[in-house]
């Protein structure tokens, strides 16, 4: 029995596919900066300043001075031991002493005052601590030996030699031994100087800022004279007026003005990097990591603020 064929179904054509639109999503707008985020900043970076300038003065200073006066006290002992202490302006390759040179230990028993005496007696110098004026004989020897040494910061190992009574000893080891000086009077801005010294005979000059601690309106002069023998003094190299103006009483160190202006881009640099920071990390996260660098970049630039403001302060 035959069988019919059955007819193929049509196939249906491909209904052409629809593109579905999607919609693109709204970008939001960023927020405005608030119209304080520029002040904001500015008051940052004065916070690092300020907080830096009082860490450097009530501690930094203090821990810096202590742990130069212990390097420069083994070193000086180390010079004492082989004899290689310089005993003149100038060491044995006929150079000046470079400044910052350990020349001699200084005691003011009165006071509790034992001190490494340094070479040059600008700002940055006088942060380790006294510093000898450099066109001045070496304590000890024939003419007039001038110390310089800070009221208030860093140590401030003159604080309180206007304590000092006559006839109170001032000891001073060298090269050359140990000298004693007698104390014979305090001198003020305006006093009378001092009888002229005879020849051949030691004086010592103890010299500070006057007045309040962090507020200075003068120089304080201490006078001492020699009571032991004289020792040996050879030919000057630096005579009176050959000096810097920032090796003077009360000179600020004028070198530390291009460092604190790198330091101080530094400083606001590293405000921006916290702002950015604040930004893409959050409010606590930029604080964690940003404030110990606003402080120490703030510490720098102290530093040197600190050297241009006088050197006996």
């Amino acid at each position: 029995m035959e069988t019919e064929p059955v007819a193929a179904l049509p196939i249906p054509e491909p209904k052409p596919r629809r593109r579905v639109r999607r919609e693109r999503p709204v970008k939001e707008k960023p927020a405005r900066r608030s119209q304080n985020y520029i002040p904001g900043l500015a008051l940052l970076v004065l916070a690092g300043l300020c907080g830096g300038l009082l860490l450097q003065i009530g501690l930094v200073s203090q821990l810096r001075h202590d742990r130069e006066q212990s390097l420069a006290y083994e070193q000086l002992r180390y010079d004492f031991a082989w004899a290689t202490t310089t005993v003149a302006q100038y060491d044995y390759n006929m150079q000046l002493n470079q400044p910052g040179t350990p020349l001699a230990l200084l005691e003011i028993p009165s006071l509790g005052v034992k001190e490494v005496v340094f070479e040059s007696t600008t700002s940055e110098v006088l942060q380790k601590g006294p510093g000898h004026r450099r066109d001045t004989v070496l304590p000890g020897q024939a003419g007039t030996s001038v110390l310089m040494g800070r009221k208030a910061t860093y140590g401030g190992p003159f604080g309180r030699i206007n304590e000092l009574q006559p006839g109170a000893q001032v000891v001073v080891t060298t090269g050359q031994g140990q000298n004693i000086f007698l104390v014979t009077g305090v001198r003020h801005a305006g006093d009378p100087q001092p009888a002229p010294l005879p020849a051949g005979a030691s004086r010592l000059t103890l010299v500070t800022a006057d007045g309040p601690a962090f507020l200075p309106d003068g120089i304080l002069r201490v006078d001492a004279d020699l009571g032991t023998a004289v020792q040996p003094t050879p030919a000057k190299a630096i005579k009176a007026g050959d000096l810097a103006p920032q090796e003077n009483a009360m000179a600020g160190d004028t070198s530390a003005w291009f460092p604190l202006v790198l330091w101080l881009q530094a400083l606001i640099l590293g405000v921006g990097l916290v702002a950015w920071a604040r930004q893409r990390w959050g409010r606590q996260q930029a604080w964690i990591v940003g404030l110990p660098l606003i402080l120490a970049l703030g510490l720098a630039v102290a530093n040197h603020v600190s050297m241009l403001l006088p050197n006996l302060l």
